[in-house]
């Protein structure tokens, strides 16, 4: 079937006279469409011999409807309004999703940041807002949408899964030449304060007791508050620390920093923790799937089935 055909006269003109007859002046209406009152003329004078009827009375420093002009203009107001109604969502800017994690601060100073400009790039209609910490979260009061927590995974109300599975190893410099673990003795060690809530912290203690060795030694040296800065006392050759080797996977691979000896202790493991009712977010499925190809290229996801689980 032939579609129809609408009949109807330039949409400029059209505006022009709509806004004429609204202002009941050809200068108002000049200024609202940013054109001169002559052209608003041209216009109104081309649609009136177009319709073959006068629209306006010109009257001195007046314009007056016509009965023809106001039996159109109810018409051509109302179409105006309807098509600046639809328009109008369309020409506001997009509102972005806010996407709030939290994680620890070695989290998200050692895999997130390095990688944050690769998550825009995947989700350019998510803005990502990182919050460190090791305090318990409150998601609605802090407006937080998933954190990234390191324990056991007992969040009581939250769905939590399993990320990364960490293990800790001996750590420094390679300028300082260890060897053995008697080389310890001859460097400070480098100690960062654990989630007091945490049992049976992966600490230089804890290692001294899986190693076989008498733990009164293993107290001296520096302690930061942030494991962070910990790793950077290492980097920096300040002595020797206990390190996540998830977290200084890179270090290690570039040689900044090396595990002379062993054993490795076995820690807890990083979940991602969001409450129930934000399963199936989208956004939130989106950083889940980022977050496991991060974890995914680190050494502590590989079996670890030669190790015994400490947190068991």
């Amino acid at each position: 079937m032939e579609s129809s055909r609408r009949r109807l006269p330039p949409l400029s003109a059209l505006r022009a006279f709509e806004a004429a007859a609204r202002h009941q002046s050809f200068r108002l209406a000049a200024a609202e469409l940013s054109v001169t009152a002559t052209a608003i003329s041209h216009q109104i004078r081309q649609l009136e011999t177009l319709l073959g009827v006068p629209l306006f009375e010109r009257q001195v420093r007046k314009v007056v409807l016509t009965a023809e002009g106001r039996a159109l203009f109810p018409a051509l107001r109302d179409s105006f309004d309807a098509m600046a109604a639809a328009v109008a969502p369309l020409l506001q800017p997009k509102r972005r999703r806010m996407l709030t994690v939290s994680a620890t601060p070695a989290f998200v100073a050692r895999l997130l940041i390095p990688r944050v400009a690769d998550f825009q790039a995947r989700h350019p209609d998510l803005d990502l807002r990182l919050h460190a910490s090791t305090q318990v979260v409150d998601f609605a009061a802090q407006q937080i949408d998933a954190a990234i927590r390191y324990g056991k995974g007992n969040y009581h109300d939250l769905h939590s899964e399993q990320l990364l599975h960490t293990s800790f190893a001996p750590m420094c410099s390679p300028r300082l030449g260890l060897r053995t673990p008697k080389d310890l003795s001859r460097h400070p060690l480098l100690h960062f304060q654990w989630q007091p809530t945490l049992p049976e912290p992966p600490d230089w203690p804890a290692w001294a007791r899986h190693a076989g060795q008498a733990t009164s030694g293993f107290h001296r040296g520096v302690t930061f508050s942030d494991e962070t800065h910990a790793i950077d006392a290492a980097i920096a050759g300040q002595g020797v620390a206990l390190l996540n080797t998830a977290l200084v996977a890179d270090d290690l691979a570039n040689g900044t920093l090396v595990t002379p000896f062993g054993p490795e202790l076995d820690g807890f493991d990083y979940h991602l923790v969001r409450p129930a009712h934000a399963l199936g977010d989208p956004a939130i499925d989106a950083l889940r799937a980022w977050l496991r190809e991060i974890v995914s290229a680190q050494p502590a996801t590989r079996d670890s089935s030669t190790r015994k689980r400490r947190s068991k």
